[in-house]
C-alpha cells in the first residue's frame, strides 16, 4: 500500500511539474516579443538578447547593408562601425592595456616588423600600417589573375629552385630520455595531455639537446655521475640561464622544459590572453622564476627587458605562425648583432641557441620576411613571393597518412608537370586561348600535385630563413622534427652560437 501511495505521489508530482513547465512555456512565448528575432541554427533557438528600439533584432544581428565596418585601430581582431569609431576608441576594452604597454621600456613600435625595401640591414625600421597586410584572399585573387603561361612558368621555376637549393631536409624525430615523464604520462593528471602535442614538444627539446644547446639535468642516482652532470649543468647555467618562449600560448612547451631539464628562469611572450595556462603549475616550482609579457613580438625590444639584463638565454617557439617566425628571428638575432659594438652590450641579453617550429606559411608577408635578398636573387619578385606563400596552404590540405611521402614531392611535381592533362600538346593550344585561366588549371590538378607544390614552397621560404641565420654567424640547421602524420607543419629551425 505504501508503494502504491509513493508511486501515486511521484505520478502526481510529475503531473504538477508538467503543468508548471507548460505554464513556463506559455510565459516564455509571451516574453518572446522582447527578444531578438534572429534564429541561431546551431543552438536551434532565437537569440536571447534584447532588440534595439524600432527593430526586431539586437545590435549584433541588425542588418546594416549601408554601414561600413572597419578594424579597430587598438585591436584589429574586432571591427566597429565607422560612424561609431570615435566613441569606441574611448571605451575599447584593450585601451588601458595598450596605454600601459606603450609606457614599458621594452616596447618599441615595429622594431622587429621589417620594411618593404630592406637592402640595408642596419637602417632604422619604418613602421608600416597594419592595413598593409596582404591577406590570403588577396594572394589568391592575384594568382588567379595571372595568365596561364606565367602561372606555369612560376611553377617550373619553383621546381627548379627547390631542386637546386633545398631538395632534401633531414628527418630528425628525437624523443629524449629526459622527457620520459611526459611521454610515459607520469605528469600531474591535472595538466592537459594530447599525445601529438607532447611528441612535438619533446622532439623540439630533443633536437636542442642533440644540437648541444640544451643539456640533460642530473637525474642519475650514481653519485659520481651525478657530480659530473652537476658540473656540466653549472657550465650550462653560465651560458644559458634563461629561456624565452615566443608565441607561448598557454606555455606547455615551457612546462615540459621546466619539468624535464630544470630551467630556472622563464620568460613567456604572447600577445593574446589565454585560459588554462601553464603559469599556475610553473609558479609552484620553488626554484623557477616566471615572467609573462603580453606584447606583439614585432614590438618587443628584448634587450630592454630588465630580468634578462646580462643573461644568456635560449629562444624557443612551437608553431610561430607566418611572419611571427621572421619577427622572432629579428628580435633574437638582429637586435643582439646590432648592439654588439655598443658600450652597453655587456649589460644586454645574449642568445645562446634557438629552436623555432615554423607554421602557417600562407600568412607570410613580404614586409616581414627576413631574407628578401635571397628571394630576389632566386629571380622571384614580391608578387611571386605572395603567390609562393599562398601555394603553401595546399601542403596541409592533403591526406598525410602512411601512403603520402613528403620526400617524394619533387618526383610527384615533375610527374604533374610532364604528364598532367594541361601539359599535353592538345591542352597547350587551349591554355593559350582566352577561355583558359589559372582557375581551370588549378581545378585540373590532383590534390597530391598541389600538396607537392605546397611543400616545395614551404621549403623555399624556410630555406631563406636558414641561410639568413647562418649569415649572422650561428651554426644552424633546418630539420623535419616530426613525421607529417603527426603534423604537416613539421619544420624546425635550430641554431646555436658558434664557439671557437
Amino acid at each position: 500500500m505504501q508503494k502504491t501511495k509513493q508511486w501515486s505521489g511521484e505520478r502526481l508530482w510529475g503531473r504538477v511539474g508538467f503543468k508548471k513547465s507548460k505554464a513556463g512555456r506559455q510565459a516564455g512565448e509571451g516574453e518572446m516579443a522582447s527578444h531578438c528575432k534572429f534564429w541561431l541554427p546551431k543552438k536551434k533557438r532565437f537569440c536571447a538578447n534584447s532588440p534595439l528600439f524600432d527593430s526586431p533584432f539586437c545590435g549584433n544581428h541588425t542588418q546594416r547593408s549601408d554601414a561600413h565596418w572597419i578594424p579597430c585601430p587598438i585591436d584589429p581582431s574586432h571591427s566597429v562601425l565607422e560612424e561609431n569609431l570615435q566613441s569606441h576608441l574611448n571605451r575599447c576594452p584593450l585601451l588601458k592595456q595598450a596605454q600601459s604597454l606603450s609606457c614599458q621600456p621594452f616596447y618599441k613600435k615595429g622594431i622587429n616588423a621589417g620594411r618593404e625595401d630592406e637592402e640595408e640591414e642596419g637602417e632604422e625600421m619604418d613602421v608600416l600600417p597594419k592595413d598593409s597586410i596582404v591577406t590570403s584572399e588577396m594572394k589568391r585573387s592575384a594568382v588567379y589573375a595571372m595568365s596561364a603561361p606565367k602561372f606555369l612558368e612560376l611553377i617550373a621555376k619553383i621546381k627548379s629552385v627547390h631542386a637546386s637549393i633545398c631538395n632534401s631536409i633531414p628527418d630528425s624525430f628525437r624523443i629524449p630520455e629526459a622527457c620520459s615523464i611526459w611521454t610515459n604520462r607520469k605528469v600531474d593528471k591535472k595538466l592537459p595531455y594530447q599525445e601529438k602535442h607532447v611528441l612535438q614538444q619533446a622532439s623540439i627539446l630533443g633536437n636542442l639537446e642533440e644540437f648541444g644547446v640544451l643539456r640533460k639535468a642530473s637525474l642519475i642516482s650514481n653519485a659520481t655521475t651525478e657530480q659530473c652532470d652537476s658540473n656540466r649543468e653549472s657550465e650550462m647555467d653560465a651560458d644559458v640561464s634563461a629561456v624565452v618562449e615566443f608565441g607561448a600560448g598557454r606555455g606547455y612547451l615551457t612546462q615540459m622544459l621546466a619539468d624535464c631539464y630544470g630551467i630556472k628562469k622563464v620568460l613567456l611572450v604572447e600577445r593574446k590572453s589565454y585560459k588554462l595556462k601553464a603559469d599556475r603549475s610553473l609558479r609552484q616550482k620553488e626554484s623557477l622564476v616566471l615572467e609573462r609579457l603580453r606584447i606583439d613580438i614585432e614590438d618587443l625590444n628584448l634587450n630592454a627587458v630588465e630580468s634578462l639584463q646580462g643573461v644568456g638565454y635560449m629562444a624557443i617557439g612551437k608553431h610561430l605562425c607566418g611572419p611571427a617566425t621572421d619577427v622572432t628571428l629579428r628580435c633574437c638575432i638582429r637586435q643582439c648583432s646590432n648592439e654588439n659594438t655598443d658600450a652597453q652590450s655587456q649589460a644586454s641579453c645574449y642568445l645562446r641557441g634557438l629552436a623555432i617550429a615554423t607554421c602557417c606559411h600562407h600568412l607570410c608577408q613580404w614586409k616581414n620576411y627576413i631574407n628578401k635578398r635571397y628571394i630576389s636573387e632566386l629571380g622571384f619578385s614580391k608578387e611571386d613571393f605572395n603567390a609562393i606563400s599562398w601555394f603553401t596552404s595546399w601542403a596541409v590540405d592533403a591526406d598525410h597518412g602512411a601512403e603520402f611521402s613528403v620526400t617524394n614531392c619533387s618526383a610527384q611535381l615533375e610527374i604533374m608537370l610532364l604528364h598532367s592533362s594541361y601539359r599535353s600538346e592538345k591542352k597547350k593550344g587551349w591554355m593559350e586561348s582566352e577561355l583558359c585561366g589559372v582557375g581551370d588549371i588549378v581545378r585540373s590538378m590532383q590534390g597530391i600535385d598541389r600538396a607537392a607544390l605546397g611543400y616545395m614552397c614551404k621549403d623555399i621560404i624556410d630555406g631563406g630563413r636558414l641561410m639568413w641565420v647562418k649569415a649572422q654567424g650561428l651554426k644552424s640547421e633546418l630539420v623535419k622534427y616530426v613525421p607529417s602524420s603527426i603534423s604537416p607543419e613539421n619544420h624546425l629551425l635550430v641554431a646555436s652560437l658558434m664557439i671557437g
